[in-house]
């Protein structure tokens, strides 16, 4: 569970006090109404879903969002349908749930469709020495079922410390984790190695900064943008060639929420889902900016992983082989007509 609870941008006050920050609301908050700068896209209404922490829009199945608890409680990951109704529950063997906080879609070793789970939360700033990351396959067909679960341990370079909000890079695979710092000073984003290992630790190297009380994040699906949000609003960045987090492009408004800890984009890239912890809680569907929309051929040019760069450099030697031949044939074809003519 979260160490720190907010109800709504209006009613919340905050007082920083040293290097915590304490926010003072109603102890029995009503669910917020329809927000102006969002509509409602469904409510989770399942009774075993009380503090949904990460929200991840599944590609392979239209219309899914995964979801799951805080902490304390079964490593299970819900599919959510269109309703917000549970289509599967997805039970992740060889898994602990300390303190989940975030989830994300990804692929394997293999490229397959991967769902991924951060089990990154840290409460007490620093008492644990490493966090984990668990990565499951993404199921083709949605039932109830249990899978099993590869674990990742991370550690950061500069310490232990809390977090709530992981990434992936849908371009190149790669990880990225931002710290949670509640002393208002901003957090930083963390990049993982590329490559992920089983054995060991994989350690988290910094490579930007992110807003004070970062709650979750997530990449567009096309790579051109990321998003990280707070208990108050979200702020865009653009991404760099290199598939890191790039310079902030601008903040984004977000609807009131009981305690706003979830973000991820719609699968078309136009909008942001964003939800909140608590019982029968509304996930919110937030239009993005017009600048921030993947345009149509972008989309296209896209929709494919960094990893088929080598696909695209086999096209190319393929037409170039192909324009070859065709010269060949036709210079043979010359040649031949030349010689009847003598």
């Amino acid at each position: 569970m979260s160490a720190v609870r907010v109800v709504t941008r209006a009613s919340a006050a905050l007082a920083v006090t040293g290097a915590s920050v304490t926010v003072f609301a109603p102890a029995a908050p009503a669910a917020p109404a329809a927000a102006k700068d969002g509509r409602v896209a469904f409510t989770i209404s399942d009774p075993r879903i009380t503090e949904s922490s990460g929200l991840a829009a599944s590609s392979l199945h239209q219309g899914t969002v995964y979801t799951h608890n805080d902490s304390g409680g079964v490593p299970q990951i819900f599919a959510l349908g269109p309703d917000g109704r549970v289509q599967a529950v997805l039970t992740v063997a060889g898994a602990g749930a300390r303190d989940w906080e975030a989830i994300a879609l990804g692929r394997d070793g293999r490229g397959r469709p991967a769902i991924f789970v951060a089990d990154i939360g840290d409460n007490l700033g620093g008492a644990w020495p490493y966090v984990t990351v668990y990565r499951i396959p993404e199921p083709a067909r949605l039932r109830s079922q249990t899978l099993h679960a590869t674990a990742f341990r991370l550690k950061y370079q500069d310490g232990p410390r809390n977090a709530e909000t992981l990434m992936i890079n849908p371009r190149t695979n790669r990880l990225y984790l931002a710290s949670k710092i509640t002393n208002l000073a901003g957090g930083k984003i963390y990049e993982a190695p590329a490559r992920l290992r089983t054995g060991g630790f994989n350690v988290m190297r910094k490579v930007g900064d992110a807003p004070a009380i970062a709650t979750d994040g997530a990449f567009s699906p096309d790579g051109r943008t990321c998003v990280i949000r707070t208990y108050f609003g979200a702020r865009l960045y653009s991404v760099r060639p290199d598939g890191r987090p790039g310079e902030s492009l601008k903040s984004i408004g977000l609807p009131a929420q009981v305690q706003g800890e979830s973000v991820t984009y719609t699968t078309d890239g136009g909008s942001l889902l964003v939800g909140s912890e608590g019982r029968k809680q509304p996930v919110y569907r937030v239009p993005l900016p017009e600048e921030a929309r993947p345009s149509p051929s972008a989309s296209s040019k896209n929709a494919s992983p960094a990893g088929n760069a080598e696909e695209g450099h086999r096209d190319a030697t393929n037409t170039r082989m192909g324009l070859f031949l065709a010269l060949a044939i036709a210079g043979a074809a010359g040649y031949g007509l030349v010689r009847r003519r003598r």
